[in-house]
C-alpha cells in the first residue's frame, strides 16, 4: 500500500466511523468529529506527539494538530457566534423580528404573500437560527392564512425557504462564517457573494411554494388545527385584515429592528468594499471588522429595543440565546481539528491529487463533499464545517477561488433535508405536515431545488472568476 493511498484509507474510515457513531450510537456529533480526526490521523500515518528531530525542527503530532486546529478556529468565529444569537435573542423578545415580517408583508402587498415571507424569512435568518424563527413565525404564517384563505403549506414553505438560504449562506450564521475563516476568505466578501447567489435560488423556490400551495391545500381551523381540501380560486381572499393584527400589537418601529441588523452589515461590507479598492481607512478597518461591526448592531438592539426594560431582563434574554451556541462552538471547533489533522498530515495533498482525476469540475466538488455529510449527518452547519475542513487543504489543487468553494460547500449543505435534520421535523410538526409524501414534497423538495439552482450559478460563476 502506497503512502497517498493509506492517508486517503485514514480519511475515509475517520469519515465512516463518524456517521455510524452519530447516526447509530448515543456518541455526540463534538466526540464523533474528534474521534474522526483521530482515526484520520493515526491510520494515515501521523505521529501521535510532537517529534523533535536532530535539526530542531519538529514534525506535528496528532495531539497538538487537533488542539491547533481547534482553537484556530474559534479565534475567529466563537466571537462572532456569540454576538450574533445574542442580537437575535433581542431581536425575537423584542418583537423587533415580528415588526420586520410584518412591514416587510405589507411593503410586497397584497396576493404576494408568499414572496413577503420569503424575503422575511432571508432577511430574519440573518441574526436569527432557521429553526427558533419558524416557530417564532409560525403564528403569522397561520394569520396570513386565516386572512388570506391562501394554503399555510405554501406560505410556510416559502417563509422556511428564505430562513435556509441565510442560514446556510450569509454569515454571521455559523456555518457560512466557518467556512469563510477555514478558507481564507474575507467575511464581507462572503457576505455579498452569499447574499447574490441566494436570490436566484430564492426565486425560484418561491415559484415551486405558490404551485406547491394548490397542490398541498391546507389551511389552519378556529380550534388549532388544519384543515385539507381540493383548491379552489374563490377560496382566496383579501389580506386588508393585516393591518388589523399589526395595530393590536405594540411593537418596536421598523428603523429600530432593523437597525442591529443593517448597520453591522453596511458597516463590513463598506470595509470590504474600499479594501478591494485598495483604499484603508484604519477607523472603518476597525469598526468594519465583523467582531466590532455585530459588538456594534448588539448594542443598537440593547439600548434601541430594550433600553426601558430592567437590566436583569435583558441580560436573561441574551443569557438564553448564548447558551444554544455553546455545543454549536463545540462541533465548529471540532471541524477546524479535523481540518487541520488533513493539512497537516498531508491528507488533503492525497486528496487533492486523487480528485483532480475525476471528470466533474472542481468547484463542485466541496458542493459533493457538504451534500454527502448533510444526507449523513442532518445538520448543515456541521455539513458546511465539515466541507470546508476538507476541502481547505484542497485549495492549492483545485485552482478555484476561495471564495467559491465556500459558497459551494454551503450550497451543498442546503441540498437535502429530510429525516435527521431537526429542521424537517420542526417545520413539519409546526404546519401539521404527517404524510410522508407530502414532507418530501415540502422540504425535502425545496431544498434539492434551491441547490440544484446554486450549482448551475457556481458553474456560471466559475468560467468568470478563479
Amino acid at each position: 500500500m502506497t503512502e497517498s493511498t493509506r492517508m486517503l484509507l485514514g480519511l475515509l474510515i475517520g469519515i465512516i466511523v463518524m456517521i455510524l457513531l452519530v447516526s447509530k450510537t448515543k456518541v455526540h456529533t463534538f466526540l464523533a468529529l474528534l474521534i474522526a480526526a483521530s482515526v484520520a490521523g493515526i491510520v494515515g500515518g501521523m505521529p501521535l506527539v510532537d517529534i523533535t528531530l536532530e535539526d530542531d525542527s519538529k514534525i506535528t503530532g496528532l495531539v497538538t494538530a487537533i488542539k491547533d486546529g481547534f482553537g484556530n478556529t474559534l479565534k475567529s468565529t466563537g466571537i462572532i457566534i456569540g454576538l450574533g444569537v445574542m442580537m437575535g435573542g433581542i431581536l425575537e423578545k423584542s418583537g423587533a423580528a415580528e415588526r420586520m415580517a410584518y412591514s416587510f408583508i405589507k411593503a410586497v402587498g397584497k396576493k404576494k404573500e408568499e414572496w413577503a415571507l420569503a424575503i422575511t424569512g432571508w432577511f430574519i435568518s440573518i441574526p436569527v437560527f432557521a429553526d427558533s424563527a419558524i416557530v417564532i413565525f409560525a403564528p403569522l404564517c397561520k394569520a396570513i392564512s386565516k386572512v388570506t384563505g391562501k394554503s399555510l403549506i405554501g406560505l410556510a414553505l416559502a417563509m422556511a425557504a428564505g430562513l435556509q438560504l441565510t442560514h446556510c449562506m450569509v454569515p454571521p450564521t455559523p456555518g457560512p462564517t466557518t467556512a469563510a475563516s477555514m478558507l481564507g476568505v474575507d467575511v464581507g466578501q462572503m457576505i455579498m457573494l452569499g447574499a447574490i447567489v441566494s436570490v436566484p435560488m430564492l426565486i425560484v423556490a418561491v415559484l415551486y411554494c405558490q404551485w406547491l400551495g394548490k397542490k398541498i391545500y391546507q389551511v389552519p381551523t378556529e380550534d388549532g388545527g388544519f384543515e385539507r381540501k381540493e383548491f379552489k380560486k374563490e377560496y382566496i381572499k383579501s389580506m386588508d385584515e393585516l393591518n388589523e393584527l399589526i395595530g393590536e400589537k405594540n411593537l418596536p418601529g421598523l428603523g429600530v429592528s432593523m437597525a442591529p441588523i443593517v448597520v453591522p452589515l453596511m458597516l463590513i461590507l463598506a470595509n470590504t468594499i474600499l479594501g478591494l479598492a485598495g483604499i484603508k481607512f484604519a477607523v472603518l478597518s476597525f469598526i468594519g471588522d465583523p467582531i466590532i461591526a455585530l459588538a456594534i448592531g448588539t448594542i443598537l438592539a440593547i439600548y434601541g429595543l430594550m433600553g426601558r426594560k430592567e437590566n436583569k431582563k435583558v441580560l436573561n434574554v441574551m443569557d438564553d440565546a448564548v447558551k444554544s451556541t455553546g455545543i454549536i462552538m463545540l462541533i465548529t471547533g471540532a471541524g477546524g481539528a479535523l481540518g487541520n489533522v488533513i493539512s497537516v498530515s498531508g491528507i488533503g495533498n492525497a486528496l487533492g491529487e486523487l480528485v483532480l482525476a475525476w471528470p466533474i469540475p472542481a468547484i463542485i466538488i466541496p458542493f459533493i463533499i457538504a451534500a454527502l455529510m448533510r444526507i449523513a449527518l442532518g445538520s448543515a452547519t456541521v455539513a458546511i464545517t465539515t466541507a470546508a475542513s476538507l476541502s481547505a487543504p484542497l485549495m492549492g489543487v483545485l485552482n478555484v477561488s476561495p471564495l467559491l468553494m465556500a459558497i459551494s460547500c454551503c450550497v451543498g449543505a442546503i441540498s437535502f433535508s429530510y429525516f435527521n435534520d431537526s429542521g424537517f421535523w420542526v417545520w413539519n410538526g409546526m404546519f401539521g405536515v404527517t404524510e410522508l409524501k407530502d414532507q418530501l414534497r415540502c422540504k425535502t423538495a425545496i431544498s434539492l431545488i434551491m441547490s440544484g439552482v446554486g450549482v448551475v450559478e457556481l458553474l456560471i460563476i466559475g468560467v468568470f472568476m478563479h
